[in-house]
């Protein structure tokens, strides 16, 4: 991955996550897996948990351990109130950006 897709996920990663978590619940491992799906294939591990603790310190997500058949329990975060009015700003913010970057290319055509 380049150096200006890392600044760029650096700030968008946040509403990514969130809006994995508006499909369905999820644990840590798993968000990293939709991730990877989606092609994000080198973002690390570690960058998503440290991102996981800071959207459940924010109030974003709600957390329930879950028991694992390996291991400690699974926390699993699934998305609250005022974790999906985030991620509706986080879209109607997406938009607006897109479209005037879209702009801003077709004139530079």
């Amino acid at each position: 991955m380049g150096k200006q897709m890392t600044e760029m996920l650096k700030g968008t990663l946040e509403g990514i996550v969130l809006a994995i978590l508006s499909v369905r619940p999820a644990y840590g491992y798993e968000i990293t897996a939709r991730l990877r799906e989606q092609g994000f294939a080198d973002i690390a591990e570690g960058t998503v948990y440290a991102l996981l603790v800071r959207i459940e310190r924010n109030g974003l997500v709600g957390v329930e351990k879950v028991p694992s058949e390996k291991g400690p329990p699974r926390k699993v975060y699934s998305l609250n109130v005022p974790g999906r009015e985030y991620l509706e700003e986080f879209w109607t913010t997406w938009g607006f950006l897109a479209d005037r970057l879209g702009q801003l290319k077709e004139e530079g055509k």
